[in-house]
C-alpha cells in the first residue's frame, strides 16, 4: 500500500483551549518558554510518503509490511524515545490492532494526532502542573510510557517539573529512569539549567544529589551556574520586589558552586588560555592533584589579581620573626618549604592564620 489507514479516535476528546506557561527566562530565554500547545484534531488519513525528517524514520518500520492492509487501531500500548540521524529525538508508540496483526512500532508522524493525544495527554497534563499524585498514579500504572517521552519541543516531563519547582516529581521521575542529564533540541538546556533559570534552588541541590552533571553547557556554551550568574546579574539590586529572586539566584548559585569546587586548595596558577567568557587558568592544587584548567568564572579573583600582576606563590611553613617598619606596618620573617632563604614578607602577603599561630605562640612565650 501507499499508505496507512488509521480507525477514527475511540472515544471523543476534550482538548485544552489555553495555552499554559512559566515565566519566561530572564536574558533571551524567550524562546523556551515551558508551554503547551492544544492538540489539534486532523484527518485520520496519514499519508506515508516518505520526505525529509520521515525518511529517516523508515527503519522504524522493519516489522510493517507496508503491501499489507493493517486492520484498525485499538489503543496505543507502550512508547518509547529514539532519535533521528541528526541528533533530534522522536516519539514511536506501540499500536495494538483490532485484528490478529502483532503490536507494531510506528513513529508518531504516521499515526493519528487524535489517537496519540488521547495516550500522551494525561502525561503532560500532569507534568506541566506538577501534579505530585496524578504522576505517581500514571507512572505506576504500568502502561508501558517512555518517562524520558518528548514534546514537539524535544523537551521531557523532566524539564517542565524542574522549571516548577516540584521536588517530588523530579525524584519520582529520576526514580522511574529519567534521564537527568537529557539536553532538549532546541537550546541545549538540561534539567540544572531549567531549575537554575527558573530560580528553584531546593531542584537544583536535589538534582545534583541524583546525579546531574552540572558542567553540561547549552547550545550558547552556558552551564547552569553560567546561566544563574547571568540573571542575577541582571537582577536589579536594592528593589524590594526583586529581593526574594536575587536571594534564590544566591541559593542556586551557592548550590552550584557547592558541586563544582570540591577540589582541593588553590596553590597557584599556572598559565591562562582564550579570553573573554572562554578565559580559563591553569590551576594547582595544594594537595598534589592533576593540574585542572578551570573556567576564569570559578576561580577567586584575588588569585587571578596577583596572577596577572605577576606576583609568584611559594608555601609558607611558619613564621620565624616580626617587625615594624615605616608607618608602622608589620612585617613577618617566613620560612618557606621550597625556598631556601627565609624572607621578611608585608602582612598582607602571609596567611592570616599563621601569623594568628605566630602571636599565640609568642605571647605564651612572654
Amino acid at each position: 500500500m501507499d499508505s496507512l489507514f488509521l480507525n477514527p479516535p475511540l472515544s471523543p476528546l476534550k482538548f485544552p483551549t489555553t495555552k499554559t506557561k512559566l515565566p519566561n527566562f530572564t536574558l533571551n530565554f524567550h524562546s523556551h518558554p515551558l508551554k503547551f500547545t492544544p492538540f489539534s484534531k486532523s484527518s485520520l488519513f496519514v499519508s506515508a510518503t516518505l520526505q525529509n525528517q520521515q525518511q529517516l524514520q523508515q527503519q522504524a518500520f522493519e516489522d510493517y509490511n507496508q503491501d499489507e492492509s493493517y486492520g484498525e487501531v485499538n489503543k496505543i500500548i507502550a512508547s518509547r524515545r529514539v532519535f533521528l540521524e541528526n541528533g533530534n529525538p522522536v516519539m514511536e508508540y506501540l499500536i495494538e490492532w483490532k485484528d490478529d496483526h502483532a503490536p507494531t512500532w510506528i513513529p508518531s508522524d504516521f499515526i493519528a494526532k487524535d489517537v496519540v493525544a488521547e495516550y500522551e495527554t494525561p502525561w503532560w497534563t500532569v507534568a506541566k502542573k506538577a501534579d505530585e499524585s496524578a504522576m505517581k498514579r500514571l507512572l505506576e500504572s504500568n502502561d508501558g510510557r517512555d518517562v524520558d517521552a518528548v514534546d514537539e519541543e524535544g523537551r521531557t516531563a523532566l524539564l517542565f517539573v524542574s522549571g516548577l519547582g516540584s521536588e517530588p516529581c523530579v525524584r519520582m521521575l529520576a526514580e522511574a529512569g529519567a534521564d537527568v542529564n537529557y539536553r532538549d533540541n532546541n537550546g541545549g538546556l538540561t534539567a540544572l539549567h531549567m531549575a537554575a533559570g527558573y530560580v528553584k534552588p531546593g531542584v537544583v541541590k536535589l538534582l545534583i544529589e541524583l546525579g546531574a552533571d552540572a558542567e553540561v553547557e547549552d547550545e550558547r556554551g552556558r552551564t547552569p551556574l553560567d546561566l544563574a550568574r547571568e540573571i542575577l546579574k541582571a537582577t536589579p539590586k536594592g528593589n524590594p520586589m526583586q529581593f526574594a529572586r536575587r536571594l534564590g539566584l544566591e541559593n542556586v548559585i551557592r548550590n552550584l558552586e557547592g558541586e563544582l569546587f570540591e577540589y582541593a586548595e588553590v596553590q597557584e596558577i599556572l598559565e591562562k588560555r582564550g579570553k573573554d567568557d572562554k578565559l580559563e587558568y591553569l590551576i594547582k592544587w595544594k594537595d598534589g592533584g592533576d593540574n585542572e584548567w578551570i573556567k576564569a568564572g570559578f576561580v577567586a579573583e584575588d588569585l587571578i589579581r596577583d596572577f596577572e600582576a605577576g606576583l609568584e606563590y611559594a608555601v609558607a611553613e611558619c613564621i620565624v620573626e616580626r617587625r615594624e617598619v615605616d608607618g608602622g606596618k608589620k612585617e613577618y620573617l617566613v620560612k618557606w618549604t621550597d625556598i631556601e632563604d627565609a624572607t621578611w614578607e608585608p602582612e598582607e602577603n602571609v596567611d592570616p592564620g599563621l601569623i594568628e599561630e605566630f602571636e599565640k605562640t609568642r605571647n605564651e612565650v612572654k
